[in-house]
């Protein structure tokens, strides 16, 4: 288990107004819309969510990078847990041709909605009960998705993406190292649950036999 950073330049290069989505707005009714994960959150105005989820490319040097690091070879099969739009999955078939993917989402619109490429690949479920075989995936990943769960889903999701893993699988969450990041956070954030610091993520990665790599987004 390591602490692997492939995600926060996508992250770093998104400006937020934290105290705007406090100000401004309701955040307790657009916390409610959001929580619907349906067409407001993806492609609706920028107070329930994304404000609107578009195909740019920006995932492709984060699927280059893993591909990399776990040296991903034609043939093997990976799988994403969370997977919305299905846009990182994608860039995987770019970065690697011949390599298989399958991705889960909560949501439906997201599905209805993914790139045409992958669509075929993806289907409608919860992290916390994958429906693929014990050890059936070369690679096992989810990205900004589990903090977005309850307590005692987040331990069942952990342990099914380590269920259906052969071995490499990296989970990236929100959290904070301080005050102003735990702040800025919690202005943020509309679908988080589960709000920990580093040590608090590793802590549950080990009581929960985790053996995979992770990291961390952070609200600087």
């Amino acid at each position: 288990m390591a602490e692997i950073d492939f995600i926060s330049i996508i992250h770093q290069k998104t400006s937020r107004n934290y105290i705007e989505r406090v100000n401004q707005y309701d955040k307790a009714e657009c916390a409610a819309v959001a929580k619907n994960f349906a067409e407001d959150y993806w492609d609706g105005a920028r107070q329930y969510g994304y404000g609107g989820y578009k195909y740019d490319g920006r995932w492709r040097p984060v699927a280059e990078a893993m591909a990399k690091h776990y040296n991903l070879q034609a043939g093997q099969r990976i799988l994403d847990v969370g997977c919305g739009k299905g846009f990182l999955l994608y860039e995987f078939t770019q970065a690697v041709p011949g390599i298989e993917v399958a991705g889960l989402d909560i949501s439906k619109y997201a599905i209805d909605n993914a790139k045409p490429e992958i669509k075929p690949f993806l289907q409608p479920g919860t992290a916390q009960d994958l429906p693929y075989e014990d050890k059936s995936f070369d690679l096992v990943y989810s990205i900004t998705t589990l903090h977005n769960l309850y307590l005692y889903e987040l331990k069942q999701a952990i342990q099914e993406i380590e269920r259906v893993s052969k071995s490499n699988s990296h989970i990236a969450v929100e959290s904070y190292r301080n005050e102003r990041e735990k702040a800025n956070l919690l202005y943020w954030q509309l679908t988080c649950e589960c709000f920990f610091t580093p040590e608090e993520w590793q802590w549950l990665y080990h009581e929960w036999s985790y053996s995979g790599d992770y990291s961390f987004i952070y609200f600087e």
